[in-house]
């Protein structure tokens, strides 16, 4: 079958949530035996997210070809069976580098290089690069049509229907329809602009999905339809849920999935949604609750953190669980200190992240769970954070530190990767302190061998695992024998030996640490084993603290 492609494109404001569209919409052709791919055109001029504030951009989402992407991109890897990579995500600033690239090298002889065609071929050529990759390809839009960066990318997406046949080709617009509580009615005028504003571009959309608080009636949908010109079965109610793993039961029971295959002209079989009815019911009706906390400099934006939240939900699913997410500012835990803002929880996480402000308070909180034999789990920066709680409070070295909090540390426990092994490449990568910011970290998924008998070799249930990264920073192998005889335990290493990737502790119930990213490699209905297992020891914790109460 020839390659069919879906575009979705957003209207009215940003944030209305095209990437769980698109990442429901692949569910549902999944569901029906499709086999689906995905690409996110972010309207952006940096190349890549990778060195933007996540105050600004939210979470970079990490592929196993090490490529830093869009949190987008967790979306359609959660709700679907896909492993995305670097094709699956391309920037302004992207385009505009190949494209550079390819007049500097001579490829346009000498031609007057523009926006159209040279801009928009390349875009187009990015488009169908993702065409093998299934049977039919979801094209998300960034951004805001009415917005001068995306003009590029429309017009792309306009030209592809003459060049690829209408046949094989559906537009949809996700537009709000807002609720007015003082009028008591849902308004309808923001849609109708923004199809306008669309159309004026050249691009009729096949579907209009309308974000809303309520269900649009009959009445509305044909106004809707009668004023952006389309059928009254493709204006489809996309209205708020609780959780975002309801939508696609909720956009299959508008007839969604129905209204594309007749777009496209494809059979498939009936939709199975078993799993996803099974996944909701389970969502809705957990039996107990456990209060995790997460001590971050990023809690005022949860996005920041979106592959860790839905990896803690997927950990409680399995235990039938509601997991409560505690978004705590680890500089308020300098300020208040760990027993009043952590005396409650029955787990403690600290995630990735950089630069030293707020490195204090994420390691109250560490020596907080450490003491309290809380349940701890430490991604990345929560990693070498405790092994920095560690070495200072335990094996005796106070003044132990990382070289990215200072350039010459007195006990440098962390240190900066000058060299490794990419496997990718068959070759030993170099970096120093000079090197650009910008793709240039440890980034991807890379090999890492487990030790018999500890809490991961259970988690995993295997000996080697791979898992991705995204870090420039690693343990200090001089300091290593010190703190293995502190009480330290070395869980996880490169197969090599070389780099350590997992740290654990010999009394303690759970408390481990991890080099990489298992946040990103977690979907509903697969839960990732190390956030199983952090679950199941919260629940423990609160089952051995219930009578006692809090920990203080």
């Amino acid at each position: 079958m020839k390659t069919k492609f879906i575009f979705i494109t957003g209207g009215v404001l940003s944030s209305l949530g095209k990437g769980v569209a698109a990442a429901a919409i692949g569910a549902l052709l999944e569901s029906r035996g499709l086999r689906v791919t995905f690409q996110k055109l972010d309207p952006y001029i940096n190349v890549d997210p990778g060195t933007m504030n996540p105050f600004q951009h939210g979470e970079v989402f990490v592929t196993d070809d090490g490529a830093e992407t869009d949190l987008d991109l967790g979306h359609y890897e959660r709700f679907t069976s896909v492993t995305l990579g670097q094709i699956n995500n391309c920037t302004t600033g992207r385009i505009y580098f190949n494209v550079i690239t390819k007049e500097r090298r001579g490829d346009y002889l000498g031609g007057t290089v523009q926006v159209i065609p040279h801009i928009t071929d390349e875009i187009k050529q990015t488009i169908l690069s993702v065409a093998s990759q299934g049977d039919v390809a979801i094209i998300e839009i960034g951004g805001t049509v009415g917005d001068i960066e995306s003009l590029p990318f429309l017009e792309a997406i306009r030209q592809l229907k003459g060049d690829l046949g209408k046949e094989n080709c559906c537009y949809i617009h996700l537009t709000l329809v807002p609720y007015i509580k003082t009028a008591g009615e849902v308004k309808t005028k923001p849609t109708q602009h923004s199809v306008k504003e669309l159309r004026s571009i050249g691009i009729q959309p096949d579907l209009i999905l309308c974000r809303s608080e309520q269900q649009l009636s009959p009445e509305i949908k044909a106004k809707i339809a009668l004023f952006c010109d389309v059928e009254a079965q493709s204006v489809i109610t996309a209205q708020d849920v609780q959780s975002i793993y309801e939508i696609p039961l909720l956009l299959h029971q508008e007839g969604l999935d129905e209204r594309l295959i007749e777009v496209l002209n494809i059979w498939t079989g009936a939709p199975r949604l078993e799993r996803w009815q099974e996944l909701v019911h389970r969502l809705k009706n957990p039996a107990v609750r456990v209060e995790v906390g997460i001590i971050g400099k990023y809690v005022d934006l949860h996005e920041s953190y979106k592959s860790l939240h839905e990896a803690l939900v997927h950990g409680g699913l399995t235990h039938n669980l509601h997991v409560a997410l505690n978004y705590i500012d680890a500089e308020a835990v300098e300020r208040e200190g760990p027993a009043t803002l952590l005396g409650r929880l029955d787990g403690i996480l600290v995630p990735g992240g950089f630069g030293v402000r707020g490195a204090e308070g994420k390691m109250q909180a560490i020596r907080f769970a450490r003491e309290r034999r809380v349940p701890y789990f430490g991604l990345c920066f929560g990693m070498q954070l405790a092994v920095i709680e560690f070495a200072r409070h335990v094996a005796g070295l106070p003044r132990a530190q990382s070289e990215e909090f200072n350039i010459h540390p007195c006990d440098p426990v962390i240190f900066l990767m000058r060299q490794w092994f990419d496997y990718r490449l068959n070759a030993v990568v170099c970096r120093d302190e000079g090197a650009n910011k910008g793709g240039t970290m440890r980034l991807g998924a890379y090999p890492c061998v487990l030790a018999e008998g500890s809490l991961a070799a259970r988690a995993y249930d295997t000996r080697e695992i791979m898992e991705r990264h995204r870090h420039r920073y690693e343990f200090n192998n001089e300091y290593r024998e010190r703190l293995v005889a502190a009480g330290l335990r070395i869980t996880g290493t490169s197969p090599n030996g070389e780099l350590v990737e997992i740290v654990e502790l010999e009394d303690h119930p759970w408390f481990l640490g991890c080099q990489f990213h298992p946040e990103f490699k977690s979907r509903p209905m697969r839960p990732h084993p190390l956030f199983r297992d952090f679950i199941a020891a919260c629940l423990q914790f609160k089952r051995r603290h219930n009578q006692s109460g809090p920990v203080m």
